[in-house]
Parts: C-alpha cells; structure tokens; sequence
C-alpha cells in the first residue's frame, strides 16, 4: 500500500492505494450536525490547513444497532458521534482533475434507523476497479434526520443526502470523476431517499441516473402522521414538542423514544394513525412537507416529475423472509390471520388467497403466503408503480427481479432483502454473502451491469441473458436466477393484477 494525495475545495486529503484502487476515508461533506446546529439543515465543512489523514472511516450517526434476532445477520455500523456527516471515496484515478470516470454515490439502507456507508458490505473497491469513481456516504437517521419539526423544519437526512450530491459535484473531478455524470444508488430506505431525491427540487441537476433496490415512492409519511409521530416521540422521551426542546434531549435518549414509539406502533390497534409505519417495521419516513418534499415521489412522477433521469430499479424475490424467518413471523400465521392481512391491505380476502397459495411452492405454509404479499405490497408493488408512471411521459426503466436464494440461515432466507448487495459490491464474505464456486462470476456480471447503466444508461444484460429491454410496453423483467438470468414477460402477473387500483 502507498499514499496519495488529492486536493479538494476545504483541503488536501492523504488516502491510501491498494492494486489499482485508492480510498479516501472518513472526508467530511458538512459541519458536523450538533450543538448549534442540531435538528437543522447541513451547513458546509470547514476547511482545514495542511494534509488531512483520510485513510479511516468517520463515526457513524446514533442509532441504535440491531435485535438479538437480526444481530448475526445484519452488519453493526461503528463507532458513532457527532461529526457522523462523512462520506468515503474509492476511486482507479486519484489526482485527475477534470476526469471522465462515472460516478456512483451510494445511500445505505436501514429503515432510516441503523447503518452506515462505512460498512464491509459497502466497500467500493471491486465498483471502482470496474472503472467508476464510488462514493458512500452518512447521513442522518431517527429522529435526528427524519421527523416533521415543530417549526416546520423536516426531512433533514434527505437534505444531508443532497449536501452530499453537492460535495460530489464540486469535488469529485479531482478523484478522476466527472460531475456530470453521476449515477445515485440506494437499497431499502437507500432507494426509498433516492426515489424522493429525483423529484425535490433542491436535487434537480446533481445526479443523471438513478438505481433504487427494493425500495420506490410509496413509503412516506404526511403531513399529519409526521406531527402525530414528532408529537409522540416527544412525550416518550419526557419533553415538550418544540424543536428547541427536541434538540436539547440527548441523543441516546431519542435513540430509545424511538425504540419504544416503534414497539407502540408494532402493538397498534390503529394502525391507520400511523401511515407507512403501520406495523412497527420503522417509525420515522420522509415527509411530504410540501416544501422539501413537494408530494409523495410516486405522485410526483405520476406528474413527470424525474423524467429526465434514467432509472433502473427492482427487487428481490422473498423481500419480506429477511424479517418473517428470524422473527419467527412465519410460525404464527395461520390461513385466518392471512385473510386478516389481505383484507386490511384491501384486496379480495378468499379471491387473493387463492391467487397467492396457487403460485407458491407446493410445499408453503400461510406464513411463507403471508411473505409473498408483504413482498409485493412493500417492495415489488411500489416498484412496479413507479416504472408504469414513468413510462407515461416516455421515461424509460429497466427493471429486474433478484431471485438467487442466500446461503444464510440455512437457505430459509430465500433471495431474500439485501441478497442482491454483496453481488453488486463484490462483498461476497460479508454476512450475507455467497461463497458458492459460481458466486465470483455472477456478481462480476452484475458489477458490470450496474457499471453500464452508470455510464451509458443501458445496462448490460448479465449473466448469459441476450437483451435486457425497458419495462414498457410489454412489462418486461430482467430475472436474475442461480445460473442464469433472462428477460421475463410480467412475472407474476395474477398477483400484479390484484393490485389493480391498490398501491
């Protein structure tokens, strides 16, 4: 390893190259976001004298790390602290000013409570051996970044996401990246923020293209439900609901009125009070505040809204088991609970079961049924939305399904929430990673895939698969299996249509 150097607008940076890849760690994008400046929007980064050490990662935001159940799955992020807006860069041409590379920035997933850009999962190296230029950033998450203010103040992680984009585009020419030409990436709450950044205005003109991983335009919260979840949190963490007294409260504290405001929500009897959150599965959400956010993102371009962006969006095949198998949801469905749950969602309970039972796999019990419609109501439903509103204003986007099980877990996970990651960061000895002999040659076509889109706005079909066309006209899903991967014409299409006027 050796160091090298790159200079930026706040100061010369001191990284470190490995093979043909050099990381700059821990680079500060914003102050720090405490003392005056808690609960408000980012403010730039004071530049500093001399070379700065960038060869370690900065502290992660306050979170609260994850359940006994998740724990072994699911990758801590380090150290946390106040000067958590950091993000890291890895790049094969440092010091090239004016450079031609593709950029991709990547916002991390979460539930918009945990994670980090620094994890191993999301290391950048093997994107920029590829020839892109890799970003990773933090931002605020909880109550720190995501609830409606009483002083009207809202969406503060979004606006540290956008502080970020302008941190690329004024700095990343000197890595070797052209600003022009960036691609914004993100999994789960990542691609739910990346979907509301293509339609606020604050972002328009900072990225090209855009690739949202189980994650689209539905899950955010209005107006009303972010004062009732601002207003609660408040009172469990024993102050008055002003942003001042908010602010004052230490952050451990709000950590843990969050916890608890999520196991409130989990044990509901009302779960129309609580919006997108119902359920427990996350508190806080971005919210359409009318200023930030100007609508919710699937209304938004509805509208036209991000037309002018490229996309490429999809899911993974058993999204929900990453939750149901390890907290043992799947155990305690029965067929009655199941019509519950298919009735609440407002489908037709005895027509959608049978729909859902006929395409599983002979041998699937209520519980595993039950994981297939929260994977089409959270996850593939909403994507799908997105790519049809689209192709109204002759937008188009390429869309694939994940459907390669993961060894975790014993193979009970299936292709599961996150499986795709470790594949497309060439992270494959994460913890959810795959060691299997054909892993290695699977996740370097679809690096090459997600690199193409990044630079031209097609993505190379991987993996064997002779074409990969747009969604519109004919509903076109590119699948991507163990061996193999093929354009599919409307998979799913009896479950799709039961969605029809729903979602």
């Amino acid at each position: 390893m050796s160091e090298v150097t790159v200079s930026t607008a706040h100061g010369v940076l001191v990284g470190r190259t490995s093979g043909d890849v050099s990381a700059f760690r821990g680079i500060p994008y914003a102050a720090p976001p405490f003392g005056e400046l808690r609960m408000r929007p980012p403010r730039p980064p004071a530049s500093w004298d001399g070379p700065r050490d960038a060869t370690e990662y900065g502290p992660s935001a306050p979170q609260p790390g994850y359940g006994p159940a998740m724990a072994h799955l699911l990758e801590e992020a380090g150290p946390q602290g106040e000067d958590c807006l950091r993000l890291n860069v890895w790049t094969p041409a440092p010091g090239r000013t004016g450079g031609s590379l593709p950029v991709m920035v990547f916002v991390h997933g979460g539930a918009f409570r945990n994670g980090a850009g620094s994890l191993a999962l999301y290391d950048g190296s093997r994107l920029a051996a590829g020839g892109v230029v890799c970003v990773t950033l933090n931002y605020r998450l909880g109550a720190e970044g995501f609830l409606l203010l009483p002083d009207g103040t809202a969406n503060l992680g979004l606006l540290d996401q956008i502080a970020a984009l302008r941190w690329v585009r004024e700095n990343i020419a000197a890595f070797g990246g052209d600003p022009d030409n960036v691609t914004v990436f993100g999994q789960s709450a990542g691609a739910i923020s990346v979907t509301a950044l293509m339609t606020m205005p604050d972002a328009r003109g900072l990225f090209r293209r855009a690739i949202t991983q189980s994650g689209a335009g539905h899950h955010v919260h209005t107006p009303d439900t972010g004062r009732r979840i601002t207003e609660r949190l408040a009172a469990l963490a024993g102050v008055p609901c002003t942003t001042d007294a908010l602010a004052s409260v230490a952050p451990d504290v709000l950590v843990a009125a969050d916890a608890a405001l999520g196991q409130e929500i989990a044990a509901s009897r009302e779960p129309h009070l609580w919006g997108e959150s119902a359920g427990g599965g996350t508190t806080v959400l971005p919210v359409v505040d009318g200023v930030t956010l100007p609508s919710r993102p699937v209304d938004a371009m509805a509208a036209g809204a991000g037309a002018e962006i490229d996309l490429m969006t999809g899911t993974t095949t058993d999204e929900f088991r990453l939750f149901a198998v390890p907290l043992g949801i799947t155990h305690r469905i029965d067929d009655t609970v199941l019509k519950g749950f298919l009735a609440g969602f407002g489908l037709p309970a005895d027509r959608a079961h049978a729909v859902y039972t006929r395409a599983a796999a002979p041998d699937a019990t209520p519980g595993d049924v039950f994981s297939d419609v929260m994977t089409d109501h959270g996850y593939r439903i909403p994507a799908i939305r997105v790519a049809e509103n689209r192709a109204r204003h002759g937008a188009e986007t390429y869309v694939y399904a994940f459907a390669r099980p993961t060894g975790a877990a014993d193979g009970a996970l299936g292709a599961c929430h996150m499986a795709e990651l470790p594949f497309v960061f060439g992270t494959l000895d994460t913890s959810l990673g795959d060691r299997r002999p054909d892993a290695e040659a699977l996740s370097d076509h679809i690096r090459a895939a997600w690199i193409s889109f990044a630079r031209d706005g097609r993505p190379a079909p991987p993996h064997g698969a002779r074409t990969w066309r747009p969604y519109a006209p004919d509903r076109t899903v590119l699948r991507i299996d163990g061996d193999t991967a093929a354009e599919v014409h409307d998979p799913a299409a009896e479950r799709r249509n039961l969605w029809e006027g729903r979602r």
